[in-house]
């Protein structure tokens, strides 16, 4: 979940990296660091809090070397602090790592390094890999980490400078992400793209046991083995702008009006002749026509757009589906074989418990087709066949387009499996129509909420003053039906995520089963209304919440005359489409709900407390 830099070339390595850093923050901000290699020494500054408390740090007594290394941490082991934040030296301080990831086998390392006489200062897992690299140092700054990940159990994204190599960085990585960048004599390690996206396009998605060796003039990258590896140099087509914020208060606001065109590109990409077409998808259709059930696995909001893929894929194919939470799947040895197609679904294609879930479904035999929207990660690598979501990068912890994409996404592959089951070609017709609108009902529906002073931002201004009057008493349920249900789960965790408010999702029909306890005048009750099979049933649950003084934002299709003005204090209306397809409009208000309620209290909406954007440890 850290981001991690590396730069070797002639430039101003700290304004380097203080710029990369600054575009991995959403991979962590409890603290930050950087060393840098400077004329035979080597210069090792790092604080707690975010990049900006070491920027003020650096601005007051800069550096100047051309080779260095960045971090910026969510704390694992050891509290956020200016001693367990990165980059860690060796006892000799001749070296300095950063880390991402968790070594399983710390203890066992650091018993062993302490009674060789090495000290340690931190509390972090991360610190025996510069006592481990200096123990195996013997003047080839390649040859000690070769000899020190043979001895490193976990997950490991690692970068390494030594004060008697300058102009030099070794990498490697296991389950965490690492990319190397090749410029014109300069060079690059990074855990993501936008890191080092100002600089180059070309980069090189490293495999797991891969060594990078990198100069100025030279990258080279090892395997597992020691051998000499090569590895594809892709060309990266989306540019930095689209990491930018674009004259947005924040990036969640950026990337919740991006919607529409990501769904647009999402579609216009996948439909060729009114047909759905996966180019990079490499299991044949004639193998897709054989499964007997699909087992969905993810993590948060991925989770939430797999529970919908289930009422979607279920209604036009005919397959049984089930979906699970990435962490529990393999603790439980799931039921999933040949017969099974096992969907993973991932932003960052490095979510470690859905590799973990990925790994485990194919060891029973299972196919998998991987969901994610990163080109090269380890998840589309190791699945039998992916669908890219090519949303774009998306910066704001809390997600918002990532999710839309998914589920635009998953609709296609719907219709692309109704295809294979030998659907009726009127039936998937029908369907392909009518996505085709999405983007341009989504386009409609945020058009009312570009002003500053929209309604849902009245909305959310009244609870603030709600909740302080009660002293700060008060909670959100969020009620659905049916295919709609997953998106009360979404928005509850969009609402906790920003703005630490309790909210709880729940299908509405289990209302009376305890959650009708916690309404009183406190409770606000999110209603998901639109037209649906339910929707009578939506209005009975409506009335029972309101006679019991619950406070009722009611989200409906447009032209609602049943609920709105009699049944909801708040409305808010959403473009008239087929169920099939609301939850990919019903979605966007719940997230404007929960930004507008975290920009009341003034929150930190891209960065939310404790949380990180990619989940790369379990």
């Amino acid at each position: 979940m850290c981001g991690i830099i590396g730069y070797a070339g002639k430039k101003n390595a700290e304004k380097i990296i203080i710029k990369g850093l600054s575009r991995l923050e959403y991979r962590g901000y409890d603290s930050a660091g950087i060393a840098v290699l400077e004329k035979g020494d080597l210069h090792i500054r790092k604080k707690q809090g975010k990049l900006s408390v070491l920027a003020d740090e650096l601005k007051r007594a800069p550096l100047k070397g051309v080779t260095g290394i960045g971090h910026t941490r969510w704390a694992t082991h050891g509290i956020p602090s200016d001693i367990n934040a990165h980059p860690h030296p060796s006892g000799s301080e001749d070296i300095a790592v950063v880390h991402n990831g968790i070594i399983e086998n710390y203890r066992e390392i650091k018993k062993h390094l302490q009674n060789k006489g090495y000290l340690f200062r931190s509390d972090t897992d991360s610190e025996v890999i510069a006592h481990l690299v200096s123990d195996n140092y013997k003047g080839d700054l390649y040859l000690a980490v070769k000899g020190a990940v043979k001895k490193i159990r976990g997950s490991y994204a690692f970068a390494v400078v030594h004060r008697d190599e300058p102009g030099r960085i070794v990498g490697s990585r296991m389950d965490a992400p690492l990319i190397a960048g090749v410029g014109k004599g300069e060079n690059f390690v990074a855990s993501d793209i936008p890191a080092i996206l100002d600089h180059t396009k070309k980069v090189i998605y490293l495999e797991n046991g891969d060594i990078v060796d990198l100069s100025s003039q030279d990258l080279k990258v090892f395997d597992r083995t020691g051998r000499k590896a090569r590895r594809k140099k892709d060309t990266i087509t989306w540019d930095i702008s689209q990491a930018e914020k674009k004259g947005y208060k924040h990036f969640m606001l950026k990337e919740i009006f991006e919607q529409p065109d990501v769904m647009r590109d999402i579609i216009n990409t996948r439909l060729k002749k009114e047909k759905v077409v996966f180019q990079e998808l490499s299991i044949k259709k004639k193998d897709l026509a054989k499964i007997k059930n699909i087992a969905i696995v993810a993590c948060g909001t991925a989770y939430h757009a797999g529970l919908t893929a289930k009422y979607m894929i279920e209604k036009h194919t005919g397959i049984p589906v089930w979906v699970d939470t990435s962490s529990e799947f393999r603790y439980r040895d799931p039921l999933v074989d040949k017969k099974t197609l096992t969907v993973v679904i991932s932003q960052s294609g490095e979510t470690a418990d859905t590799l973990a879930a990925l790994r485990e479904a194919r060891k029973k035999g299972s196919s998998v087709l991987a969901v994610c929207n990163v080109v090269g990660s380890s998840i589309a690598r190791e699945s039998d066949g992916v669908v890219y979501t090519h949303a774009g990068p998306e910066i704001a912890v809390a997600s918002t387009k990532a999710y839309v994409a998914q589920l635009t996404s998953l609709y296609l592959l719907t219709i692309y499996l109704a295809e294979a089951k030998g659907a009726k070609k009127a039936d998937t017709d029908a369907l392909v129509k009518q996505l085709k609108k999405l983007p341009a009902e989504a386009d409609r529906l945020l058009d009312g909420y570009r002003s500053k002073k929209n309604p849902i931002a009245k909305y959310a201004e009244e609870f603030h003053k709600y909740y302080l009057a009660r002293h700060n008493k008060s909670c959100f349920l969020y009620l659905a039906r049916n295919i709609n249900f997953p998106n009360a789960l979404e928005g509850a965790l969009k609402l906790k995520e920003i703005s630490y408010i309790s909210a709880e999702g729940y299908p509405a029909g289990e209302m009376k089963h305890g959650p009708i306890a916690l309404i009183d005048e406190n409770p606000w009750v999110v209603c998901i209304a639109v037209r649906s099979a339910t929707y009578e049933k939506m209005i009975s649950n409506i009335q029972e919440i309101r006679a019991r003084g619950g406070i009722v934002i009611a989200i409906v299709s447009e032209g609602d005359r049943e609920i709105k003005g009699t049944k909801a204090k708040y409305v808010i209306e959403i473009p008239d489409v087929p169920e099939v397809f609301s939850p990919a409009l019903v979605v966007i208000p719940l997230q404007l709900l929960a930004y507008y309620v975290a920009a009341e209290f003034g929150y930190d909406i891209d960065q939310p407390r404790n949380l990180a954007k990619s989940v790369t440890v379990e």
